[in-house]
């Protein structure tokens, strides 16, 4: 039997905590819920989960800051839960670290596919191969190299000026879908169904805090904003 997949779940209410735990089981996860920020970071420690799920309004340690804490240790992924789709607790939580969120309250069966959504990007960020490109120079083999940036797309690790870059798997897959078209307008609808796997509309702002991410780490320069249409790689 395939090990079980390991969900550390934060909520502190006690019935969507419990509710939503016994969803997740019956799907086929192993769950830690936890009641607020303070033990789900103890028991993220302890446990080493698969996938993080935080809910924005916990006590001790909110959930945003919970996140950061975790992205400072680990690159595992994380989705925020939100009671409002318009709050500024869910920019807060993408531009913590975290890989996506869900609006409360929620359709069991959407939390799953979220989830599992998350878990397959995860999946190939570490471990998928991209293409190269056009407008890329391939320097060796799987590695790209645009001006000083360096993209290996079989060893999944980045460079700037020799200096290693640290993404998290969501941001590797969004520079893997920009590399593999250097100079090629990405629209945000087209990004959100190939590196967050929407077969459906979602909300762009996960894109926009995304992209924002990579560039402070890339360089502000190398991905362009074009108005109106998306975002593109600077060959």
């Amino acid at each position: 039997m395939a090990e079980q997949t390991h969900v550390l779940f934060v909520e502190d209410d006690d019935v969507i905590r419990e509710a939503t735990q016994l969803a997740l089981e019956r799907d086929g996860f192993a769950v830690t819920a936890m009641p607020d920020g303070l033990s789900g970071l103890e028991a993220f420690r302890a446990d080493r989960p698969d996938i993080a799920l935080l809910d924005v309004m916990v006590p001790g340690l909110d959930g945003v800051s919970l996140c950061r804490r975790i992205r400072d240790e680990s690159t595992v992924p994380v989705i925020m839960l939100s009671a409002r789709a318009d709050s500024i607790d869910v920019v807060l939580g993408l531009e913590a670290g975290a890989d996506d969120y869900v609006t409360k309250p929620f359709d069991g069966a959407v939390l799953v596919a979220r989830i599992r959504a998350v878990l397959r990007r995860f999946g190939h960020a570490n471990g998928g191969q991209g293409e190269s490109g056009e407008g890329a120079s391939s320097v060796d083999g799987g590695v790209l190299a645009f001006g000083d940036l360096e993209i290996d797309t079989e060893g999944m690790e980045v460079r700037r000026s020799g200096t290693p870059v640290a993404l998290t798997p969501t941001e590797m897959r969004l520079l893997l879908e920009f590399s593999s078209a250097p100079g090629t307008v990405l629209s945000r609808d087209k990004l959100l169904e190939r590196v967050w796997d929407y077969g459906w509309g979602g909300d762009t702002r996960v894109v926009d805090v995304h992209v924002q991410r990579l560039r402070t780490k890339i360089g502000q320069d190398r991905i362009e904003t074009v108005r109106g249409f998306g975002y593109k790689l600077k060959a």
